[in-house]
């Protein structure tokens, strides 16, 4: 009893939700399966901001949100609802997408923003994109994962490697490496 106690203790600590409030926009984190766009879609259609932010890597055969904008337009959302946030080729860590993601706002006056990521990575996420971006107001709302929840993460293969995976990055994150 005491060891799942602790274990969905320690999956909890992942997960930061703040719920969805007013901002000038919302941005969708790089490394989308499909969940996080259509959480953000959702919040946008019922009226949180005006508009979608999409960043991703680019990959070899174009940025993420050349997959994902689509993705999201078949389930029913609106193309136009979504600006693809292209970020530059090698860049490949949450810290400099939250340092990147921030000089953008900052050149588009927008100062709050609903920062929508998986559930696994929001505490890290928001941690980074706060610390990057100083003044800027970062209200999380953690998208589902096919793979991770804080009550039994531990129950699949994935589950465990992303747990895992995750808190070895929020471990460097703290310690600033």
């Amino acid at each position: 009893m005491f060891r799942l106690a602790l274990l969905t203790w320690a999956g909890t600590l992942l997960v930061e939700d703040d719920g969805p409030q007013k901002a000038q926009a919302i941005l969708v984190l790089g490394g989308d399966p499909g969940p996080r766009i259509l959480k953000a879609a959702q919040l946008a259609q019922a009226g949180y901001a005006p508009h979608v932010l999409v960043d991703g890597p680019k990959t070899l055969i174009g940025h993420e949100s050349d997959m994902t904008i689509p993705y999201a337009a078949q389930r029913g959302y609106p193309a136009s609802l979504f600006e693809p946030l292209l970020l530059p080729g090698g860049m490949d860590s949450t810290r400099e997408e939250a340092a990147f993601v921030g000089k953008y706002l900052r050149q588009h006056g927008i100062h709050k923003i609903l920062l929508v990521t998986s559930n696994f990575h929001t505490h890290r996420a928001a941690y980074l994109m706060r610390k990057e971006n100083p003044g800027l107001d970062v209200v999380v709302v953690a998208a589902p994962d096919p793979y991770f929840t804080p009550e039994g993460w531990w129950k699949s293969r994935e589950g465990r490697k992303t747990f895992l995976f995750e808190w070895m990055k929020t471990v460097a994150a703290w310690s600033g490496i």
